[in-house]
């Protein structure tokens, strides 16, 4: 037998080895999924950030975490028939949360940027948000064009798109990345910076319960950015499920409902 007709012959049993493998492998991508793994266990873990005003904050009387997705986060393990468990999580961490297997999802308002889309997936999106300013009423910023100069210091959550924003963004203003337990608020306060850099959400939530607080427009919508649940990549089927989650909210009015118990109905995705 001459080594072109071995060839052909070993080129076609490789061929009819694939066959008769990929059938099996794309039937088991069809089976394994979270989805199914939630409904036998009748267990939920959502991963959230409990310091994130309006979204899922811990209200430190009750310890309840509170918020849009405090809320809804009970609604998708309604509809699993599952217990709700949370795995505290926060922006600088919830993608390796999710790699670990740590939780199922990440409900915390989380931007659905490219640069994290590279490494988890996300759903449709629910709420759409861009930058705010927050500062002291006796600050020495008093609109959008004080804020870019040299000695001024702007708080951002370590890890949140909105860092990567004002890096870019700001070119004399010192950007000041804030790591839990510590916050934003917390250092403006304490005077330690003059302003922080947050979305709809905070900057509702802190103006409306600290006396001190206003809010600084930017004078065009800066980084406008959809908000969505995040899942772990190659799980086609849970990440199906949640985007029907999503839709069915919107259609059956829960999102609204719960977009207006938190002030965040202007920023509610269509």
């Amino acid at each position: 037998m001459s080594s072109q007709t071995i060839r052909r012959a070993l080129s076609v049993a490789v061929v009819g080895l694939w066959a008769a493998i990929l059938p099996g492998a794309a039937e088991a991508q069809q089976t394994q999924s979270r989805l199914f793994e939630v409904t036998r266990s009748k267990k939920l873990r959502v991963c959230q950030y409990p310091l994130y005003y309006s979204i899922s904050f811990r209200n430190p009387k009750s310890g309840e975490i509170e918020g849009i997705d405090a809320d809804l986060a009970k609604e998708l393990a309604k509809e699993l028939g599952a217990e709700l468990q949370i795995v505290e999580s926060n922006f600088g961490t919830f993608i390796a949360d999710l790699q670990a297997n740590k939780c199922e999802i990440g409900m915390f308002g989380l931007g659905a940027t490219l640069k994290r889309a590279q490494a988890v997936e996300f759903s449709k999106p629910y709420l759409v948000t861009n930058v705010y300013g927050v500062t002291r009423k006796d600050a020495r910023i008093k609109s959008w064009e004080d804020i870019d100069k040299p000695g001024v210091k702007v708080a951002v959550s370590l890890g949140s798109y909105i860092e990567n924003v004002m890096i870019e963004y700001l070119k004399n203003a010192e950007v000041v990345p804030v790591a839990p337990p510590n916050t934003r608020e917390g250092e403006l306060v304490a005077r330690r910076v003059d302003i922080i850099m947050t979305d709809f959400p905070t900057a509702v939530k802190v103006t409306d319960e600290f006396d001190w607080a206003t809010t600084v427009n930017p004078s065009e919508k800066l980084a406008v950015t959809p908000y969505a649940y995040v899942v772990p990549q190659g799980d086609q089927i849970w990440l199906n499920y949640i985007n029907l989650f999503v839709d069915t909210i919107k259609l059956d009015g829960r999102l609204m409902k719960y977009a207006k118990k938190h002030k965040l109905d202007p920023i509610v995705a269509e």
